[in-house]
């Protein structure tokens, strides 16, 4: 997953879509999120379990533990072969359950004439309904931003046909497998066997070519997501 993903329907879309019957505890507003291009430090809505349901919260793409902070940039992904087990994410692991709702994501291609160019492609599902990545956070209660608060991106290797994109894919959970994902009584062995088994297949997916504007940062809008071609 190359960091860049599209979130931009109105929050309430994408709990329709989740389908949770947990009580949604903080306030969120109705207005068209239209975040097409959103990057690594952007702090932007993820869903995640709290106390007494579910919280809206607008966190920080990116986390490192403190012992970490400033020794490198923030990652944004914990690869799914080692973030149960692996020291770096031991504070996200399991109890930082959250989940990312998007659009889709980028990912860049090489171009086989020119190594030096890259062809971003756009990928969504088919149904073009809205996706849930599974994802790890902290968010400390308060008001205010904290340093420390961010999440990342659980990711996992791409099937065959997708791989021909990019080696690495988020972990796209179906609205039932993330209700389970955020159910705060969720098991650790369970929560590993998700994380682990649980992606959506290839054959949900489609992607096509996008221009080049993505590649800013600066740049939003609708126009980044238009394909040049049909979707494969």
């Amino acid at each position: 997953m190359c960091g860049r993903y599209s979130i931009y329907e109105p929050i309430d879309h994408y709990l329709r879509e989740l389908g949770s019957q947990q009580l949604v505890i903080n306030g969120y507003d109705l207005w068209a999120i239209d975040r097409y291009n959103v990057a690594p430090t952007t702090r932007v809505e993820i869903i995640r379990p709290a106390d007494g349901g579910l919280s809206i919260d607008k966190v920080r793409w990116g986390w490192s533990p403190f012992w970490a902070k400033g020794k490198r940039p923030d990652p944004i992904n914990a690869r799914v072969e080692t973030v149960t087990t692996g020291k770096f994410f031991k504070q996200l692991w399991p109890n930082g359950r959250a989940v990312a709702p998007a659009n889709g994501w980028f990912e860049w291609v090489k171009d086989p004439d020119d190594p030096k160019k890259k062809q971003p492609y756009f990928i969504r599902l088919k149904s073009q309904a809205p996706m849930f990545f599974g994802a790890l956070a902290q968010v400390t209660p308060g008001l205010e931003p904290n340093d420390q608060d961010g999440y990342v991106i659980v990711t996992a290797a791409s099937g065959q046909g997708m791989v021909d994109i990019h080696d690495r894919r988020p972990l796209v959970l179906a609205p039932s497998i993330a209700r389970e994902w955020l159910d705060p009584e969720l098991d650790a062995a369970r929560a590993e066997e998700i994380a682990k088994t649980a992606c959506r297949p290839t054959e949900d997916f489609e992607w096509f070519r996008v221009g080049r504007d993505v590649g800013n940062v600066r740049n939003q809008g609708s126009q980044l997501i238009l394909p040049m071609d049909e979707p494969i």
